[in-house]
Order: structure tokens, then C-alpha cells, then sequence
């Protein structure tokens, strides 16, 4: 498996940023990986408080202890900082993929030289 592939695949597969270490470019890869472990941190954040919020709705006897109930409630599109960190989290790992393997191509043709 050539380079490019290589990183490519560690930053799809593992966590953006990963293919830009293996390369040797680690302020892109602290920098990618940063912005990812932040939008995991918002993301895990804001699933935990929805489901505490539903916990104490269900001990309260807001809603009922039945499972299509809480199937509706989990399943309510998120909202909010919720859906700008799913959204970051998407751009910044499709951009760590291309940027991996575009650079991993630069330093195969250099090599060549």
C-alpha cells in the first residue's frame, strides 16, 4: 500500500489527523485532531445532559417509562451546538482524509526527484 493510501486510510479509520502524524506533519495532525476531540467532547457532552434530562423526566413522571416514548424523545434532531459539532466533526475528517492523502502524494513525487 503506497503512502498516500496509507495516511489517507489513518485518518478515515482512526481519528482525522492521524495520516498527517504518519507523515511527519504533526502541527497539521495536533491541529486536526484537536478540532476533532473538541467536537467529540461537545458531542458526548450534549448526548449525556439529554439523557440525564430524560432520566429525571422519566422519575418525575413526565413521561412514561415506555419504550416508544423514549424512543421519540431520543431520537429528536439535534439542535444548536449539537449540530454545529456534528457538523465540524464531518467537515474537519473529510478535509483530514483529502489533506492526508494530497500531501502524501507531494511527498511521494518529491521523493522521486
Amino acid at each position: 500500500m503506497n503512502k498516500p493510501t496509507k495516511a489517507a486510510l489513518l485518518s478515515a479509520l482512526i481519528i482525522p489527523g492521524a495520516g498527517h502524524f504518519f507523515l511527519k506533519r504533526t502541527l497539521s495532525g495536533v491541529v486536526l485532531a484537536g478540532v476533532a476531540v473538541m467536537a467529540l467532547y461537545v458531542l458526548v457532552s450534549s448526548a449525556v445532559e439529554r439523557a440525564l434530562e430524560l432520566v429525571d423526566k422519566i422519575q418525575r413522571g413526565e413521561v412514561l417509562p415506555d419504550i416508544a416514548a423514549i424512543t421519540e424523545l431520543v431520537l429528536k434532531q439535534p439542535m444548536g451546538a449539537e449540530a454545529q459539532a456534528i457538523n465540524m466533526a464531518m467537515i474537519v475528517w473529510i478535509v483530514a482524509v483529502v489533506d492526508s492523502y494530497r500531501v502524501g502524494r507531494l511527498q511521494e513525487r518529491n521523493a522521486g526527484n
